[in-house]
């Protein structure tokens, strides 16, 4: 079982307990014992006077892209400040009675995720404010071997909250290693210190470190869930469910109108070993399509080492564009942070004009995403603050 770095400080930050302490966290973030970090710091005589929450709010439950409101805990009967409602990062106002703060919150390893940039907005406001940053370190849940990282790399033309600098979309880092990449590539200036985790290699994934799964937002119910997030959140930007409102988000791609049996066959012939689709039938109770039935697949990952999740969502949606070509539809995902839902594929593969590529024929679109989720010099690049 690992140890995270919430256990690490647990046990050797007598110095700082006394500090005025904000917290950014949410239920997600446990220590290997499964108690709640912002309960185990109290617990163990930490001075929390604040909390802050990411998207999905301090209980991980809102829903995806739905502004939260500031509140009280529950837990702990702390102050929360939403960084997900009328604003993103922390205010001089907010850090101004406030010595030292901690980011406690899990990742699950995709660009789009938005846990990340929510850290990055925290490392700005701590560096506006002179206050100290300590990032809690937890490994990559879908692994942080770094041949697994798929791109594009994003273009700054369209960034956005679900994507502000150039990274691949699976990253195969740490938040505290790409805390300090940005730190030093964007000239934060930011104090900043990584507790590590230990006991887990790069290639593990969430299974391997013998702990218990939990999830880290309403649709992350599964590792599954997690491994595939990163090519079929490209579903967003369609007409098609990618499973909200189900027990197996991401794990399902599915549409009143879909031929199942047809979709699930001729994606099998694609000759992706490491993945199978099952004709299914699913019905939403939440997002799109919410109390139809819906025809679809659902994936079964069979060689987690070996998938590519991004490439495996691309290949997905251009073959059920050509099956249904006058049913198949692109479509707007209104949030907090893009409103009126527009480009919403720009913003996710982080390239401009993206819905072209899937006019191009099967064998030309191949070769296409082939270049564009190679992620030529991420390893090279961020090597220097790599941790473990």
């Amino acid at each position: 079982m690992i140890l995270f770095g919430i256990d690490h400080l647990l046990q050797q930050s007598e110095q700082i307990k006394n500090q005025r302490i904000a917290l950014v966290t949410n239920n997600a973030a446990r220590t290997r014992d499964g108690i709640s970090s912002r309960l185990a710091l109290i617990k163990n005589g930490f001075n929390l006077v604040c909390l802050f929450s990411p998207e999905h709010g301090i209980e991980a439950t809102g829903e995806d892209g739905k502004s939260m409101p500031n509140g009280t805990d529950a837990l702990t009967q702390l102050p929360i400040i939403s960084l997900y409602g009328n604003t993103l990062k922390p205010s001089a106002e907010d850090l101004e009675n406030i010595d030292l703060v901690l980011f406690d919150i899990p990742d699950i390893g995709s660009r789009f995720y938005t846990y990340l940039w929510t850290l990055t907005y925290v490392m700005e406001a701590c560096a506006t404010s002179n206050k100290k940053l300590i990032v809690l370190d937890r490994p990559n849940p879908i692994s942080a071997n770094l041949s697994l990282a798929e791109g594009p790399m994003l273009d700054e033309d369209s960034a956005s909250f679900i994507g502000r600098w150039p990274i691949p979309i699976r990253h195969s880092c740490s938040l505290g290693e790409l805390a300090q990449y940005f730190n030093t590539t964007k000239q934060l200036k930011c104090n900043l210190t990584i507790i590590p985790f230990s006991l887990c290699e790069r290639t593990d994934f969430q299974p391997d470190w013998g702990n218990a799964f939990v999830a880290t937002s309403p649709a992350i119910q599964s590792f599954e869930s997690m491994l595939l997030y990163p090519g079929m959140c490209l579903l967003e930007a369609t007409n098609i469910s990618e499973g909200r409102g189900t027990k197996q988000a991401f794990c399902l791609a599915g549409a009143p109108w879909m031929d199942s049996k047809k979709t699930a066959g001729l994606f099998n012939q694609l000759g992706l070993d490491e993945v199978v689709a099952t004709p299914i039938h699913f019905t939403p109770i939440a997002g799109k399509y919410k109390d139809q039935q819906c025809n679809g697949i659902h994936l079964t990952i069979k060689e987690p080492a070996y998938f590519q999740s991004v490439t495996n969502g691309l290949l997905l949606i251009q073959l059920i564009k050509a099956l249904h070509p006058t049913t198949f539809e692109w479509a707007p995902y209104c949030t907090q942070v893009n409103p009126d839902g527009k480009n919403h594929l720009d913003k996710l593969l982080g390239i401009p004009n993206s819905e072209a590529l899937f006019d191009l024929p099967l064998n030309q679109f191949i070769a296409s995403i082939t270049k564009l989720t190679a992620v030529n010099n991420w390893k090279n690049e961020v090597a220097p603050y790599l941790i473990y």
